[in-house]
């Protein structure tokens, strides 16, 4: 019996020692508030993220060390969430400080101050480049053109500037100027000066034109937006009453935006089929589907671009790969990764990426773009003459539109 008591009591302070020393180390490691937003961006992180290695490194050991560090203020914390994303070496994760966060809600919601470009980090070389104007900003005014490099803006090299930071940098007071330093392929870098101004984007820009004979519907979509699929709908709704009997659907530029977006537009020229293919962190495939009836019907040619990037691929991708239209232009830009917006406690936010996409035909188009069923490098000298007859590129669709052998219907 007294083997039996001692052993029972040795128990009963094991425990009780392993119950005391987890409420100490609680104690020990209480977090303070600037620690708690830390911990709330790699929980995020940690929970949504696309790939489940974090680039080939511990997650938990990045926090380990991270919260061992100092975080005096909010500043310090801001940097270090930054620099925790930076080890991912993923360009469209990143931090988004609240007036970032904001801003790009707006953007998303079809306003913007500023120039008007969309721009990317060549995840590479790392350099600024801009995936597209917008129609009518002052960047487009100025003959900005996709793949142009951002080397510095208002004399602030943007290697020292993070993707949002130099957005940030752009934007301003309708009015305001700023300094841009540009180079163009090999060409050497020129500085421009562009005046900041108050951007309406208009999604969808659509008329019915007679050409040889036909009534020709052309819709210039510059943006994946929240109010672009309804603005849609309308347009070719309008163009069908006014006897539309083919389309060009020119997604040249159009950098983008609202993954539903894209999805709801190819709807609307889709019967039936698979739109896109997302795969998780856990390799898991899903299906973003049409399942109702076309609004039209009519032979179909999409034009693209080096700027069509993102949204634009999955709808461009979706309607080449069903032989719903035929794709004319240059390669698109190759942008296959999906990210999701998480808000934050403070008012900041992290755009996260949280799956790849692949073409209805299982094409991963990530880094190495979509390419036309007929290319044609010739590409209009100004976005003034995107869709008309100084316009290579639609010229060419016009002829594949009328040649013998029609665009096919949309496959099952």
């Amino acid at each position: 019996m007294g083997l039996r008591w001692l052993q029972r009591f040795i128990c009963f302070w094991v425990v009780l020692v392993g119950v005391w020393s987890l409420f100490a180390t609680d104690s020990a490691i209480a977090l303070t508030e600037e620690q708690k937003l830390f911990n709330e961006a790699w929980r995020i992180v940690n929970q949504a993220y696309v790939d489940p290695s974090f680039n080939g490194q511990n997650w938990w050991l990045v926090r380990e060390k991270a919260l061992k560090r100092p975080l005096p203020n909010r500043e310090a914390t801001y940097t270090a969430i930054e620099k925790m994303l930076a080890t991912l070496e993923d360009p469209f994760t990143r931090f988004l400080r609240p007036a970032q966060f904001r801003s790009l809600q707006t953007t998303t919601a079809g306003e913007l101050t500023g120039v008007g470009l969309q721009i990317s980090t060549d995840p590479e070389s790392g350099v600024l480049e801009v995936i597209a104007p917008i129609d009518g900003s002052p960047a487009a005014k100025a003959g900005i053109q996709p793949r142009d490099r951002i080397l510095a803006i208002d004399g602030v090299s943007t290697n020292q500037l993070s993707l949002d930071e130099a957005a940030e940098r752009m934007r301003g007071a309708a009015g305001s100027a700023v300094h841009l330093l540009l180079q163009r392929g090999s060409e050497a870098p020129q500085e421009i000066t562009l005046q900041r101004g108050h951007i309406e984007i208009n999604p969808v820009i659509a008329e019915a034109r007679q050409v040889q004979g036909h009534t020709l519907g052309y819709i210039r979509l510059g943006q994946f937006s929240a109010m672009a699929a309804t603005e849609m709908r309308k347009a070719i709704q309008r163009l069908e009453q006014q006897g539309a009997e083919e389309y060009i659907l020119d997604l040249r530029n159009n950098p983008g935006g609202l993954l539903q977006a894209g999805v709801e537009i190819a709807q609307l020229w889709l019967d039936s089929g698979v739109i896109v293919y997302t795969v998780d962190r856990q390799g898991i495939i899903d299906s973003l589907n049409a399942s109702g009836t076309a609004l039209t019907h009519d032979p179909l040619v999409v034009l693209v671009n080096g700027g069509t990037a993102s949204a634009s691929e999955i709808l461009a991708g979706a309607l080449q790969d069903h032989g719903r239209a035929r794709l004319v232009g240059d390669r698109t830009f190759g942008k296959g990764s999906i990210q999701s917006l998480f808000n934050l406690s403070d008012g900041s936010g992290l755009a996260v990426t949280i799956a790849y996409y692949e073409t209805p035909n299982h094409h991963n188009i990530n880094k190495v773009g979509i390419e036309p069923d007929q290319r044609v490098l010739e590409a209009p000298e100004n976005l003034m003459a995107m869709g008309t007859a100084a316009d290579p590129q639609y010229l060419a669709a016009l002829e594949l539109l009328h040649s013998p052998v029609q665009v096919a219907t949309n496959a099952a």
